[in-house]
């Protein structure tokens, strides 16, 4: 398959880097930085892939004349979205045609099978898979659950480099047992710097070597593996937008890689008291991830809670009001869904 049109010459040789890692390792506050130092003449497009239902790392992105996003939420790219990645990408790059692209996989997706589609037929002679980026927050090496976590193990395993993110939180020693951890990786990574506060340098991408995952990359977890043995049923409608109804928000679920999400949508001209909303917020049980985007009476925001703690800052968007939780085990989504829909202005 040849990515071409009749008035430009085939699509070739686009860059294209992956920026990966585990759950709130911060990949999103990464790639929103590298966007700030984006050269003014390349026009960039971001495809982010999310676990949960609804897509939230989405509504951090600012598409302007330089930089076109796409989501993709509702399971893993490398294994239920498969087929789905390879078409979206085929669609967006005939549409764009970028100069760069940067792929932002789930913090549960497994690199090998995301660089099987980039590597395909579809896909030959157009993209340049650059470094394999994996972000690494020093203070997961302290958890038991992730560190043991075989997809954990082998994003850092595929890695061409590894950026340590989260290190103005971690104290210096889980810096340099993080350096250590690195450093008995095989293969060796071809660089290690630190990117507090998300800021790894642009140089790094645009500098960034040919990928060596072609013969170093494993073959897919077993869990992952599974999930692209089995039919998931998924098509490309399954991602179109639709709009939820005044008082009647949208709930998904889902269940994969030992995690389940809960998702909600409401129709935009819904408000929420942000008091309110933090404070249920606030009651959700330690070690859910939590992100969500809403029209509040003090504008839009965006709610953002993971290892590093809480942060809440403006958001632009005004499609809906949206929600995530992804945990091992989360709360009883009827009893959480009468709190939220309690949190309305006017109910």
């Amino acid at each position: 398959m040849s990515l071409s049109t009749p008035s430009r010459q085939p699509l070739q040789s686009i860059p294209v880097h992956i920026v990966s890692g585990f759950l709130g390792s911060g990949k999103s506050t990464l790639i929103r930085a590298l966007l700030e130092s984006k050269p003014p003449r390349e026009h960039w497009a971001i495809l982010v892939n999310e676990f949960g239902q609804v897509g939230i790392d989405q509504t951090i992105f600012e598409s302007d004349a330089g930089v076109t996003v796409k989501g993709l939420p509702g399971g893993c790219l490398c294994c239920q979205l498969a087929f789905v990645l390879q078409a979206g990408l085929v669609n967006l790059l005939h549409r764009v045609k970028p100069d760069r692209l940067i792929i932002e996989p789930s913090g549960l997706g497994h690199p090998a099978g995301l660089l099987d589609v980039l590597r395909g037929e579809a896909f030959r002679d157009v993209l340049e898979i650059r470094d394999v980026i994996v972000l690494l927050d020093p203070r997961r090496l302290d958890d038991a659950r992730a560190r043991e976590h075989e997809t954990f193990r082998d994003q850092l395993q595929l890695a061409d480099a590894i950026a340590l993110t989260m290190t103005d939180l971690a104290s210096a020693a889980q810096r340099q047992a993080a350096r250590q951890y690195v450093e008995n990786l095989w293969p060796p990574k071809r660089w290690l710097v630190e990117a507090p506060h998300g800021r790894l340098p642009v140089d790094r991408l645009l500098e960034g070597s040919i990928s060596e995952q072609g013969r170093n990359a494993l073959p897919r977890s077993s869990e992952h593996q599974h999930l692209a043995d089995t039919p998931q049923g998924v098509l490309l409608d399954t991602f179109a937008f639709r709009e939820p109804q005044p008082g009647k928000p949208q709930r998904e679920q889902g269940a994969a890689l030992g995690y389940v999400t809960l998702s909600w949508r409401w129709h935009a001209l819904e408000r929420f008291d942000l008091d309110a909303l933090t404070a249920v917020l606030a009651d959700l049980p330690g070690g859910v991830r939590v992100k969500g985007v809403w029209h509040t009476d003090s504008g839009w925001k965006l709610y953002n809670r993971g290892e590093s703690g809480v942060t809440l800052s403006e958001s632009s968007w005004r499609r809906d009001s949206r929600l995530e939780l992804i945990g091992e085990r989360l709360p009883e989504a009827e009893a959480l869904e009468h709190r939220l829909m309690g949190c309305r202005i006017g109910a």
